[in-house]
C-alpha cells in the first residue's frame, strides 16, 4: 500500500430504538377481559422493547398472561403481592344482613371524615347514600348508573372536604387518589381478596394509619372468608370467632401421602399437586366469581358500569 494514499472507511453506526411500555393496573385490565386488546397493543411495537406490568395483586390470571405474553418475565415484589398494608388496622365484624344499614351509623362514630363506604351493587349504594342524608350526613355516591357530571360532582367535593362520606360501588376501587381517608367500611365483603385488599387499601397511605371496617356474614362464601382469615393472620390483626371456627383444608394437608411420602391436596385428594394449586379448585372458585358478577352487573357491558 502506498503511504501517502488515505483509504477512508465508512462509518458505520448501528442505533437501537428502545421503547418502554408501561400498563398500570395490570391485573385489572386482564381481569375486566382486555387480554386480546393488549396483546394487540403489544403487536404494533416493532422495536425492541422492555415492558412493565404494575399491579398491586398478582392473582393466578395475571401471572399465566405474564408468562404468555412477555420474554423471560421477571418479578419483582415490594413486600409480598396482594399483602394487606400493615399500616392499615382491620376490623372484620359478623353483622345480620337485616341490621348491616343500622349498625352503619355506628361504625361512622369510630373515626373523623373522610370515610369511604363500598357496596356490592347501585341499589345498595343508593339506599345507604339516601338513609345517609335522611340521618344528616354530608354524603354523596357514585355507581356506574349516574352520568359524569354527578359523578365528577361526587369526586371533587368529597375530595375538597366540602363532603364526608362518599358511598361507591367498585368504580372507586382504583384510579382514584384520596390521600386524607381515616375509615373505609366494607358494607359488603367482595367475592374476590384481591378486591378486598385493594379497598382497604384506599386509607393508611402516605405513612398514614387508616382503620378497615368489613361487614361479613353467611352470604359469604366459605373460600373468601378463608382468604380474609389468611389474610388477617398475615398482618397479625385480630381474628373474629367466626372466622377462627372455619377449618382451613391447609391444615389437613400433611394428612393425605401416598407410600413414599408424597403430599397431595387436601381439596381434591389428589397427589400430582398442593392445594394451593388446585385446578379443580380455582375452576369452582372461577366459575362462582364469574356468576356473582353476572348477578352484580348485569349479562353485559363494560364491568365498571356497576
Amino acid at each position: 500500500m502506498n503511504p501517502g494514499i488515505t483509504i477512508a472507511m465508512p462509518e458505520i453506526r448501528i442505533w437501537f430504538e428502545l421503547l418502554y411500555l408501561t400498563l398500570d393496573k395490570a391485573d385489572r385490565l386482564v381481569d375486566l377481559g382486555f387480554e386480546d386488546d393488549i396483546r394487540e397493543v403489544f403487536d404494533h411495537s416493532k422495536a425492541q422493547r422492555q415492558t412493565l406490568l404494575f399491579s398491586a395483586t398478582m392473582p393466578t390470571k395475571i401471572q399465566n398472561f405474564s408468562r404468555s405474553a412477555l420474554v423471560k418475565p421477571v418479578t419483582v415484589n415490594v413486600g409480598r403481592a396482594g399483602a394487606a398494608n400493615l399500616d392499615v388496622i382491620q376490623e372484620v365484624e359478623y353483622v345480620k344482613q337485616e341490621t348491616k344499614i343500622v349498625y352503619l351509623l355506628e361504625c361512622l362514630q369510630k373515626t373523623p371524615p373522610p370515610v369511604l363506604i363500598f357496596c356490592e351493587n347501585k341499589a345498595d349504594v343508593d339506599d345507604i347514600h339516601e338513609y345517609l342524608l335522611l340521618k344528616g350526613f354530608e354524603a354523596v355516591a357514585i355507581h356506574g348508573g349516574k352520568d359524569q357530571e354527578e359523578r365528577e360532582y361526587a369526586i371533587s367535593s368529597f375530595k375538597a372536604g366540602k363532603k364526608d362520606v362518599l358511598v361507591a360501588t367498585d368504580v372507586a376501587l382504583k384510579g382514584l387518589d384520596f390521600p386524607d381517608i381515616q375509615h373505609v367500611i366494607n358494607y359488603n365483603m367482595p367475592a374476590e381478596i384481591e378486591d378486598y385488599v385493594h379497598r382497604i387499601g384506599r386509607t393508611g397511605r402516605c405513612g398514614k394509619t387508616g382503620i378497615a371496617t368489613t361487614f361479613i356474614n353467611k352470604n359469604q362464601s366459605e373460600t373468601t372468608l378463608l382468604d380474609l382469615k389468611h389474610l388477617l393472620q398475615e398482618a397479625k390483626q385480630r381474628i373474629p370467632p367466626v372466622l377462627a371456627e372455619l377449618n382451613d383444608p391447609m391444615e389437613d394437608v400433611d394428612a393425605i401421602t401416598n407410600a413414599s411420602g408424597v403430599k397431595g391436596c387436601a381439596y381434591w385428594g389428589g397427589l400430582g399437586h398442593r392445594i394451593h394449586d388446585c385446578p379443580k379448585l380455582e375452576h369452582q372458585k372461577s366459575q362462582a366469581i364469574a356468576s356473582s358478577r353476572r348477578d352484580y352487573f348485569g349479562s353485559g357491558g363494560y364491568r365498571g358500569e356497576m
